[in-house]
């Protein structure tokens, strides 16, 4: 099956490294014009050289504000992915409020305004589109010293369903991918002790973790029209994790 996004326009975030940047890159290779958005000046500087022709824009998603300034003047965007997020790694009990609220405002709130602001855009043109919010395993099972970081994508899962349910009479689908542990260079890094590995290998059926490539080829199916018909969906990129 093959995708051509040509003459898309694509906006993702957190677009500096791991995923996102993988996402990028997949997005040029199939035709879309794509707006790199990160907090990170250098990876931008960095992806900009390797994959010609991105637009970037520098902002922490995490101010309200700033990002409303930094999108003020984006243009028209036709597809869009909500792959920001941060980890916050820490026990229930030493859970902080700046923990939870510096994780909610980065992996849910700005998920909530880049979502409007390209969605009232698209109303505005009386064009349909797609959006794609980045999820996790975690949203659906609990895992150890990841309060925060479950409940944020708990909220994420739902937060697409509501906005599939508002925005689809305006032709505009909505669905999320939910990985488990990603090998980019921080999945490498993280889970490169076998000990630690096999606890989670051990409830994936298909028996490894998801490569970059696994959870880009599930995104760019739900942007495609290919997946037309498919809207309010969490899409498992998890090897079965969450039927075991």
């Amino acid at each position: 099956m093959e995708i051509s996004l040509a003459g898309r326009r694509a906006l993702v975030t957190g677009a500096g490294k791991g995923i996102g940047r993988e996402l990028v890159k997949a997005l040029r290779k199939v035709g879309a014009q794509v707006i790199a958005l990160s907090r990170s000046s250098e990876d931008l500087q960095s992806l900009a050289k390797e994959c010609p022709g991105v637009e970037t824009i520098c902002v922490d998603l995490g101010d309200w504000s700033a990002t409303e300034a930094a999108l003020k003047s984006i243009g028209p965007v036709d597809l869009l992915v909500n792959n920001a997020a941060i980890a916050i790694i820490e026990p229930f009990l030493e859970v902080t409020q700046e923990s939870f609220d510096k994780s909610f405002a980065v992996n849910v709130r700005a998920a909530i305004l880049v979502s409007q602001i390209v969605a009232r855009q698209m109303i505005e043109r009386g064009v349909g589109g797609s959006i794609v919010n980045v999820s996790s395993q975690a949203s659906q099972a609990a895992i150890q010293n990841h309060a925060v970081y479950c409940s944020t994508k708990g909220g994420l899962d739902m937060l697409t369903k509501v906005m599939a349910l508002e925005l689809g009479p305006k032709k505009i689908r909505v669905n999320c991918v939910n990985p488990t542990v990603v090998m980019t260079a921080m999945g490498r890094a993280n889970w490169s002790d076998p000990q630690k590995a096999e606890s989670m290998l051990s409830r994936i059926p298909i028996g490894r973790f998801a490569e970059v490539e696994d959870v880009v080829n599930s995104i760019l199916f739900l942007l495609s029209d290919k997946s037309g018909m498919t809207t309010g969906a969490c899409l498992p990129v998890d090897g079965g994790y969450l039927v075991s």
